[in-house]
């Protein structure tokens, strides 16, 4: 969940370049694959000029001896 308005990150960043391609893709947007990734860029860009951080992922890596442990009761409670 952000806790950031970024309704008009676009308009924030055109002043921080002076670069014709990405003045021209901020104003317009993307048009192809490549342009969608350099906006991508652009966006973490504007994103860390502010000091916005996303939250870091939950864990949710396990051990192998875990999942055979889960594996063991699941099959212990199918057997009744």
């Amino acid at each position: 969940m952000k806790t950031y308005d970024d309704s008009n990150w676009r308009e924030e960043l055109i002043p921080y370049t002076n670069s014709k391609k990405e003045l021209e893709l901020l104003e317009n947007g993307p048009k192809s694959l490549a342009q969608s990734w350099h906006m991508s860029a652009l966006y973490n860009k504007w994103k860390k000029m502010k000091g916005y951080k996303d939250p870091e992922p939950p864990d949710v890596s396990s051990s192998m001896k875990e999942y055979f442990q889960k594996e063991q009761e699941f099959l212990t409670e199918n057997d009744l």
